[in-house]
């Protein structure tokens, strides 16, 4: 049963990471759209807001072993 709350986790932790870096990418391209002068600018914030969030997976798979 530990398992399978372990991998029931770990999906959802991916579900929501992944929706993340869509809604994140998706406003990125938006802003260069609107303000091509500020392509670079948005897109060192973009790739920081997306290695903060694939934290969140790394992290769930790390306490789904632990609690294993």
């Amino acid at each position: 049963m530990g398992s399978l709350a372990a991998a029931i986790a770990v999906g959802l932790a991916a579900l929501g990471a992944s929706i993340g870096n869509g809604l994140i990418i998706s406003r990125t391209v938006e802003g260069a759209a609107r303000q091509p002068e500020l392509v670079g600018t948005l897109r060192n914030l973009m790739l920081l807001g997306v290695a903060l969030v694939e934290v969140i997976p790394i992290l769930a798979v790390v306490i789904a072993f632990i609690v294993m």
